[in-house]
């Protein structure tokens, strides 16, 4: 039975194609998902929240085996500074999981989206489906187009 939530209903109603992946209920990283999907670690995507000042966090959409590059991403938002909140934090400001934050579960609530750039390399890319234990597979347009996002290099290695 795969599993059904907010996300996937959001994706069926707007008739956008995706597979939905289970995964194990425990938080996984974007790299042991992949290794439990069995797909190139690079077409994972995680979703980190950031902080700025006086605006709503920005959702930065990164490489599993890459991490956000904080300096590129405040000069692509023409902001001064930007910084990583806690754990605890994030799952405060989004209202999800660590392990289950996603842009799609955060459509309409205020949220900016930034793709980072690698994402253009496929066709499709795989990211949380707003709870732990599920991936959203689909295009990066449709990701794009659903989030309203920006793409920019935002990412570097760890």
């Amino acid at each position: 039975m795969t599993i059904t939530n907010n996300v996937t209903r959001f994706l069926d109603a707007r008739r956008v194609k995706y597979v939905a992946h289970e995964l194990p209920p425990e938080k996984l990283g974007a790299v042991e998902a992949a290794l439990f999907m069995d797909v190139p670690p690079e077409q994972v995507f995680k979703t980190i929240v950031i902080i700025r000042e006086k605006k709503k966090p920005v959702l930065a959409v990164v490489p599993g085996p890459r991490t956000v590059d904080l300096k590129q991403l405040a000069f692509f938002l023409a902001e001064k500074k930007v910084h990583l909140p806690t754990e605890r934090e994030a799952e405060v400001l989004t209202g999800l999981l660590a392990g289950g934050i996603s842009p799609l579960a955060l459509i309409n609530k205020g949220f900016q989206v930034v793709v980072d750039a690698a994402a253009q390399k496929f066709e499709q890319i795989y990211i949380s489906g707003g709870q732990r234990g599920l991936d959203i597979q689909l295009s990066v347009d449709d990701l794009v187009k659903l989030t309203n996002a920006r793409i920019g290099n935002v990412s570097k290695e760890k």
